[in-house]
């Protein structure tokens, strides 16, 4: 069994109020990790769309320190946190303020990863307006989304991210238009006797591999208690959290 030390921890302001970082960052920087194990010489420019308070991109940049971390936020309170917890942690970065869909970015980028918001209009949605924007797709819809992420990468352009398990059909699809290739993808179940829940997903620009289905990762034992993997991934993001009036 593969265990983890305990890594250098980051210290990330969050609002009072308002969308925190939730497990889902967690479970896709190990995956994000999992899958550049095959790769040396990990450098060049990335980029972190939907930054929010900059945990997965701060976490990324930690452990990969020839990359540069770049983040793209839309919303101006957590603009501030990503720019701030850059800064609380020692990590140099660059911001792009806006929607990705909108922007217009003077380079393309070696490595793109996101934790974006992936549900659909159809939920019940929080009167919250930070949290609607965090949470549901409206204003970045996964066609497009991909469509972009595609125009952003250098050619073998790395890009990871994390959705609804349920829309993985739409995934492929929306991947295949955009002639990216699936390079691997593995599910999140709560329980071993409940379905996936999301779906972590690496696709390549200009690759022909085949794709791999990595072990799906399970949260609870029968127990309700955190499965040791689970338990593991924690160790290693080191994460802590400081509440803060924005």
């Amino acid at each position: 069994m593969q265990t983890y030390t305990k890594s250098k921890t980051i210290n990330l302001y969050q609002p009072q109020n308002g969308y925190c970082y939730n497990s889902d960052t967690h479970f896709l920087y190990d995956f994000i990790c999992s899958n550049l194990k095959q790769f040396k010489n990990i450098q060049g420019e990335f980029l972190d769309i939907g930054s929010g308070s900059g945990v997965l991109g701060l976490l990324v940049a930690r452990d990969f320190k020839r990359l540069h971390l770049n983040q793209c936020e839309i919303q101006e309170n957590f603009q501030f946190l990503s720019q701030k917890n850059s800064e609380v942690n020692g990590i140099p970065n660059t911001l792009f303020k806006g929607n990705v869909l909108e922007l217009d970015f003077e380079k393309k980028f070696d490595y793109i990863i996101s934790n974006p918001p992936f549900y659909n209009n159809d939920v019940i949605k929080s009167e919250n307006i930070s949290l609607k924007i965090a949470r549901y797709n409206d204003g970045l819809p996964l066609d497009e989304f991909i469509q972009k992420v595609s125009k952003l990468l250098k050619p073998k352009g790395k890009f990871f991210f994390c959705y609804d398990a349920k829309q993985l059909a739409n995934i492929i699809k929306y991947t295949a238009q955009s002639k990216l290739n699936l390079e691997s993808f593995q599910f999140l179940h709560p329980k071993e006797s409940k379905e996936a829940s999301l779906v972590m997903v690496y696709l390549r620009a200009n690759s022909k591999s085949k794709l791999k289905i990595l072990p799906p990762l399970i949260m609870f034992d029968e127990k309700g208690e955190f499965k040791q993997k689970v338990n593991d991934i924690y160790l290693k993001c080191s994460t802590h959290s400081i509440k803060c009036e924005i």
